[in-house]
């Protein structure tokens, strides 16, 4: 047992004893450390400002990932390396990217400067990333500016991002991924005592038996969700246990019927599997959070803490995945939309936490589709989420699977809407009436500050409408292109009445 977090910064191994399971990166660099560069602007992930970059091995290569330390823990830091954007500079010459920002007027009050140019540290050193202007907005959509306007920004990234990576952390990369590779010694951490503490078994073994003991602990994947309880809740959590270093439970593995997703996997490790399982799936990923948000945040988290409105249940609903669960006493499986009972309920025991998932892949007679609603297209809760999979013979539906978030307490099936679908036809509008009907009694949706009850239903009866039209393929699917513009004549949707 370790009694401290180890991690790297400037080349430096950093231990520290004294961690709070509450305490965050941010308050730790600006309390603690005096490195004041990083800011802190919302306080729950969305601005960016307080972005800072994490180095960690993965399938032994070194890389670096944009996160948001107001709502990381500082726990979180073990075993991997610590940049701020006060250890770019060398000998007081600036980093690429700093200097391109600043040659090119990218800052001006500078308060969202910091974060900005760790976004782009971490571009800088990706590999694969073609140079184009779509490439730096999706990387800087988790950075936010009201001075400079992204114009220059983004110039400076498209100058200074895309060559090959000549800094001093490539010049030291193997060193530290060697330090790295030290630093994992496979001990559980655990720091404080029976009544308060911040704990990281090493092993499913060390899990069940530390949360057997303690079923009060809060269990923490990548801290997207539980970092706003301790920001803006201000909740008290005397007891955390991160999930983060635990052996095989990131694992992400592709097989012929489907992707194998482990609890701590996060969206960013799985993005390309579940790109390669279904396109809408790809799609979907990319607008779940930010960089930041999904260098962090995992599928098992959004799925064990069982909101409402998470993205990824309805859309694996749909796909009719199932959930691995595991406690001291053995494992069982179950399938993930019987996981959510009530709001704020889900069936799992005392001590018992999840490990991970299967998602089917479609099979070849089966067409798949989701959308997520949202005032904003980047980074916004959804106000609707909808996942359709439809089972065809020729261009009738023999079985359908409909699963909805933000329409009642839990994700939840529309049952009726799938019967009413049996023996329609895809290139048929009126054989969808019965079901178009169906959907509305299938749901009791609530209002609320991102959406009325009125247009939820509204908007789910339209989804579902627009699933059917693409998986017929009519003239009507080309509105799923951004920006398209409507078919001249009535729509299809009003044809189905």
């Amino acid at each position: 047992m370790r009694e401290s977090i180890r991690f790297l910064r400037k080349g430096e191994v950093v231990e520290v004893s004294d961690v709070a399971p509450t305490a965050t990166v941010l308050d730790y660099l600006r309390l603690t450390c005096g490195a004041t560069g990083t800011k802190e602007g919302c306080a729950e992930g969305d601005c960016g400002a307080c972005t800072v970059a994490i180095g960690r091995l993965i399938d032994g290569k070194l890389v670096y990932q944009p996160v948001n330390s107001c709502i990381q823990l500082l726990g979180q830091l073990d075993g991997a390396e610590l940049v701020t954007v006060e250890d770019l500079a060398q000998d007081d010459r600036l980093h690429p990217v700093q200097q391109a920002m600043a040659d090119l007027h990218g800052s001006q009050c500078g308060f969202c400067t910091p974060g900005f140019i760790m976004t782009l540290f971490c571009l800088y050193h990706a590999e694969g990333q073609s140079k184009s202007r779509a490439t730096v907005t999706e990387w800087l959509a988790g950075n936010l500016c009201r001075c400079t306007g992204y114009r220059p920004i983004v110039e400076a990234a498209l100058q200074a991002c895309f060559d090959e990576a000549d800094d001093a952390f490539t010049w030291r990369g193997r060193d530290t991924a060697a330090r790295l590779a030290q630093l994992d010694d496979g001990r559980d951490v655990l720091i404080g005592d029976g009544e308060s503490f911040f704990a990281s078994p090493a092993s499913l073994e060390g899990l069940g038996a530390l949360y057997g003991q303690h079923p009060d602990a809060t269990l923490v994947a990548g801290a997207t969700d539980v970092g706003l309880w301790i920001t803006k809740h201000l909740k008290s959590l005397p007891k955390v246990i991160w999930l983060g270093r635990i052996a095989g439970l990131d694992r992400v593995e592709e097989t012929a019927s489907g992707v194998l997703v482990g609890a701590t996997a996060t969206f960013a490790a799985c993005e390309a599997a579940m790109t390669r399982l279904s396109p809408d799936l790809g799609a979907l990923w990319k607008r779940i959070g930010s960089r930041q948000v999904r260098a962090s945040g995992t599928v098992g988290g959004n799925i064990a803490n069982g909101s409402p409105i998470g993205d990824s249940p309805p859309a694996l609903i749909a796909l009719g995945a199932t959930l691995e669960l595991q406690s001291h006493h053995g494992d069982r499986t179950l399938p993930l939309e019987d996981f959510f009972i009530d709001y704020g309920r889900q069936d799992r025991g005392a001590g018992e936490f999840v490990t991970g998932l299967f998602v089917p892949r479609p099979a070849a007679d089966q067409v798949f589709r989701c959308y997520k609603i949202s005032k904003r297209f980047d980074q916004d809760i959804s106000a609707v989420m909808g996942a359709f999979l439809f089972t065809l013979e020729g261009a009738r539906i023999t079985a359908a699977r409909i699963a909805f978030g933000g329409m009642a307490g839990t994700p939840k099936r529309a049952i009726g809407a799938e019967a009413a679908l049996v023996g329609a036809t895809v290139e048929d509008p009126a054989t969808w009436t019965e079901a178009l009907k169906a959907i509305q009694s299938d749901y009791t949706p609530l209002s609320d500050m991102r959406a009325s009850a009125e247009y939820r239903a509204e908007t789910a009866r339209a989804l579902l409408a627009k699933a059917l039209m693409e998986a017929g393929g009519t003239e009507a699917a080309q509105l799923r292109l951004r920006g398209a513009e409507k078919p001249a004549g009535s729509s299809t949707l009003e044809a189905a009445e």
